[in-house]
This record gives structure tokens, C-alpha cells and sequence, in this order.
């Protein structure tokens, strides 16, 4: 009976999609492959990159998720997010469990299968309906074999990034893109300015960059371990992520993920003229700089990260801890 009732399970949640995977061998198959895809589509092709960092982009506007490995696009897939009531949070998380078997505690004990838990508050990775719009309780839905092998690739810890707007699907421009550069001088104001890498020894780094609250806020493993004033322009609402690789001579440089809305910049390297538009304080960039290391992301937003501020916050649930 238990061997029945997972056969069930898994056509009643993969559906048409088992059908509709396709693995390509090529970055340009992927690209067109990627951009024709139908609800319950993907596309994988991880021998494009087959090492390095992964980064897993999930874009509500557009219900998709990318896949990056070492700045490289290695997969896409359409989803499904989380509906009116139950919307899926925005922001910058890491993977905290794999459960290739796993049941909902909250919602009937409903199958999970592939689940990777962004949040221990019910917000997860897995394969699930993938009816063409946002129909989750929060959950970001995966067709069944891509999250299959989505789990195969992960590791815990890696970075999730959530944004967009899946109430408002909108296309956002080229824009500028935003990146780091040390200020001449400390003229930022010093307040709410702080670095305590001890909060968290070890893991992978993430910096988010807020437009809208002129400040920087830096994550390892999830945690928040630095904050500090920046000035950075903010003339457009644009999503950009970059992930620090290392090249062919050992240098690292920062590439650009070809994001929705940005899939040009894919695989570009940071231009020294573009790193200029952004001041952080010298200290506290000297501070980053030492625990930069390949696969460190960086998050360009306009989401803010107070919540005094206006707008939809940017909520950073990767460093929850276990239900005890």
C-alpha cells in the first residue's frame, strides 16, 4: 500500500511536467529552451558549469526559478509561489534541511517530496501543483524531476534568492547596475554601523544592497554579521545578482546572473566604471573585503530592509533557528 500511495503521489504532483523536462548540453540550448517554457516545463543542463558555487534565483513576477552554478545559468523552471494570503516571502535565504521524503506538519501531513527548507516557519523548496500561476501556501513549487534534481545538486547551505512581485508581473528594464567601491573618505554617517563576523565563523557570504534604505547589510550562513550606510543611486527599481568567481589565473572578479529582465548581463564581468556609482565606507568595505571568497552573492534591490521604511520589506528569514 505505501509503494501504491507514492505512485500516486507522484504523478499527482508531477503531472504532464514528467514529460516535459529537457536536458541540453549546450548554453545556448538552454537559452532557448529556457525562454519558451509553459507551466510544469524545465530545462537542466548542469554539465555547462560542473563545479563552484550555486545560487537558486526564484522570480516571483515571472514564476521562475534559475539556477547558477559559479555565475553560470545551469537551469530554469517554471513555479509556483505562494497565493494572496499565503504570499512567499522575499529575500535572501540558505538551505537549512533536505528531506527527499518529507511531510507537512502544518497541511494534513501532505507529501513534500524533495522539500529544501528556506524557513522553519513552513517556507520550502519542493516538488508540487504547477498550475501556471501562484497557487502555494507559500512554498515555492517545483516540477517533480527538476526538484529531484535540484536536490541531487544542493548542498546545505547554499543561497536562495526570492524577489519580485507575483501579485504584479512586470518586465523591468536594463537599468543601471549597482556594485561596491570603497568611498575616498568615512563621510557616512556611523550610525547603526556595526561588524561582528563572530555571530556567525563560517558559511557563505551574501551582501544585499537596499536602494530605497541607503544601506548595506552583510549574511554568512545566513546570518546577519555587518550593516553600514552606503550611497547608492537610486533612479530605478531594477534586481541585479552578482556572484564572485575565481578565473582561469586565479584572480576573482564579479559576474553578472542573467536574472528575468536582465538576461544580457549573463556571464558579464563587473565593469570597474560601474563599481564607482556605489560609496561604502572605507573601514567597513576593508572589513567585507577579508571574508569575500568564490560564490560570495551580492543583491541589488529595492526592497527595504527596515521596517520603518515604505514599501515591501525584504525579509532575511536564513538565519532562523531550529524550533527547539
Amino acid at each position: 500500500m505505501r509503494i501504491i500511495f507514492y505512485l500516486i503521489a507522484f504523478f499527482a504532483l508531477s503531472g504532464s511536467a514528467i514529460a516535459q523536462g529537457a536536458k541540453v548540453s549546450s548554453p545556448v540550448e538552454l537559452a532557448r529552451q529556457a525562454d519558451k517554457l509553459k507551466p510544469g516545463q524545465w530545462v537542466w543542463a548542469p554539465e555547462i558549469a560542473p563545479k563552484g558555487p550555486l545560487l537558486v534565483y526564484v522570480d516571483l513576477s515571472k514564476q521562475l526559478a534559475t539556477i547558477y552554478r559559479n555565475g553560470v545559468r545551469i537551469g530554469v523552471s517554471t513555479v509556483s509561489t505562494g497565493k494572496p494570503g499565503h504570499e512567499t516571502p522575499t529575500g535572501v535565504f540558505t538551505i537549512l534541511q533536505k528531506d527527499a521524503d518529507h511531510r507537512s506538519n502544518i497541511y494534513n501531513n501532505a507529501p513534500m517530496p524533495f522539500q529544501q527548507r528556506l524557513t522553519w516557519g513552513g517556507v520550502a523548496l519542493h516538488a508540487g501543483g504547477l498550475p501556471g500561476y501562484p497557487e502555494s501556501h507559500g512554498c515555492v513549487h517545483l516540477p517533480y524531476n527538476f526538484a529531484r534534481e535540484l536536490f541531487r545538486t544542493t548542498e546545505l547551505g547554499a543561497t536562495v534568492v526570492v524577489a519580485g512581485n507575483a501579485a504584479h508581473p512586470v518586465s523591468t528594464g536594463l537599468g543601471e547596475v549597482l556594485a561596491p567601491a570603497v568611498a575616498e573618505t568615512d563621510a557616512l554617517a556611523p550610525a547603526g554601523t556595526y561588524w561582528a563576523p563572530e555571530r556567525a565563523p563560517w558559511g557563505p557570504v551574501t551582501i544585499i544592497l537596499s536602494r530605497t534604505d541607503q544601506q548595506a547589510v552583510v549574511l554568512r550562513n545566513g546570518v546577519e554579521i555587518g550593516r553600514s550606510a552606503i550611497q547608492i543611486p537610486n533612479q530605478n527599481e531594477s534586481t541585479h545578482v552578482l556572484t564572485l568567481t575565481k578565473t582561469a589565473d586565479g584572480q576573482t572578479e564579479w559576474i553578472y546572473a542573467g536574472i528575468a529582465g536582465h538576461t544580457a548581463e549573463a556571464g558579464a564581468s563587473l565593469d570597474e566604471a560601474v563599481r564607482n556609482h556605489v560609496n561604502i565606507p572605507k573601514d567597513f568595505y576593508s572589513k567585507v573585503s577579508a571574508i569575500l571568497q568564490p560564490g560570495t552573492t551580492l543583491l541589488v534591490t529595492q526592497s527595504p530592509l527596515n521596517s520603518g521604511s515604505t514599501g515591501e520589506k525584504l525579509t532575511i528569514l536564513s538565519g532562523e533557528k531550529a524550533p527547539s
